[in-house]
């Protein structure tokens, strides 16, 4: 068995094994990170062999650190021995690829679904019903971007709706406010003020990864896209995008059952900052991060920082996305499209779901 895992921004691990009865039964670790002493490298392999295959990244790495912490107290190591560009969870990661358990983008085709102008409560099911089939083993890995002509406020799955939205100025502007199954913050979206793209994806994709890193690790092609139309941009925070200039996009994620991770991203591209502190109560916050020292002023990154139209944008960021990944064009089958119809009106229009934390 094979597996590879190149760490962000750092070095390639790879490792190959052999499995006999449920264990490893024959390991080798190799790759271009740095091993000193040499000896480390030994004493890493060791504690390999014999682990059982159903162990986690957590369980895999606890054990490659408690092998270098006895070899290190027998004299076996020196106190400093270390691995520079790699870490032992590095090394568990690859050797959950090489299982099986894990995956790396290489291992999936990604479907780019066009899904055509649809109501945004209709977009929020939709990110369950996807997530759903994935997990259900009835579709693979999914990318949309959300095209929509009604206004709507989105909020998050734990936030108080009083305290964000309010209710009579959403009313005044025709604004519909859903309640989405991801947490993180409110969504202000009419149509072509900003760039909404959601990614559903296996759970292997990044497993041994914690919250933070996982957001770190899908939202990188987003740098190498914002990159192609001229917006240097970096990683901020747990779940933010940023430029220079600013506050760029945020990002939520939501883990369902069976083992899909529903992953999606809003940036701002043209936004009424005015009614957008009409309708948000925490409208002055939201700006604070955003580099808008006024209200009347628009809060506009994208279309500021790249001077070109919101569809050349989001055609440029599907062009990296499929130079970076295997994709393939795809379309909604008329079940999923029933299904997100039917949960938008029991659920995503119902009240009860709206409100649930008044």
């Amino acid at each position: 068995m094979h597996g590879a895992y190149k760490v962000p921004g750092g070095k390639l691990v790879v490792v190959d094994a052999e499995v006999s009865d449920g264990r490893l039964s024959a390991v080798e670790v190799t790759g271009d990170f740095f091993a000193e002493p040499d000896e480390l490298l030994t004493v890493l392999t060791g504690a390999l062999r014999g682990a059982g295959t159903d162990l986690g990244v957590g369980a895999l790495t606890a054990a490659l650190d408690q092998a270098v912490r006895a070899a290190v107290a027998a004299g076996a190591l020196p106190a400093g021995a270390a691995m520079v560009g790699a870490s032992t969870r590095d090394v568990a990661v690859a050797v959950r690829r090489a299982l099986g358990r894990s995956t790396g983008w290489h291992d999936h085709v990604v479907e780019l679904l066009d899904t055509g102008p649809l109501p945004p409560a209709v977009h929020v099911a939709l990110d369950q019903v996807l997530a759903e089939e994935l997990a259900a083993g009835r579709r693979g890995p999914t990318l949309r971007f959300w095209e929509w002509d009604s206004p709507a406020v989105v909020i998050g799955s734990f936030q108080s709706l009083r305290n964000e939205v309010d209710a009579e100025a959403a009313a005044r502007y025709g604004i519909q406010v859903i309640r989405r199954i991801s947490g993180g913050g409110a969504m202000f979206m009419e149509a072509g003020n900003c760039i909404t793209f959601s990614l559903v994806v296996p759970e292997s994709l990044v497993d041994g990864l914690t919250f933070e890193e996982s957001y770190a690790f899908l939202n990188q092609w987003v740098l190498g896209a914002l990159a192609d139309v001229g917006v240097q941009a970096a990683l901020s925070g747990l779940n933010d995008i940023s430029s220079p200039a600013g506050k760029i996009a945020g990002s939520a994620q939501k883990r369902l059952v069976g083992g899909a991770v529903l992953h999606h991203v809003t940036m701002a591209y043209d936004i009424d900052a005015a009614k957008m502190m009409e309708v948000l109560r925490i409208g002055r916050e939201k700006l604070s991060d955003k580099g808008t020292p006024s209200a009347a002023k628009r809060v506009d990154p994208v279309r500021s920082q790249t001077q070109l139209p919101r569809e050349d944008v989001i055609a440029a960021f599907a062009a990296h996305f499929r130079a970076r990944y295997t994709t393939t064009g795809g379309l909604l089958r008329p079940d999923e499209l029933a299904r997100a119809e039917q949960l938008r009106t029991e659920k995503f229009e119902n009240p009860q779901w709206t409100a649930r934390l008044p």
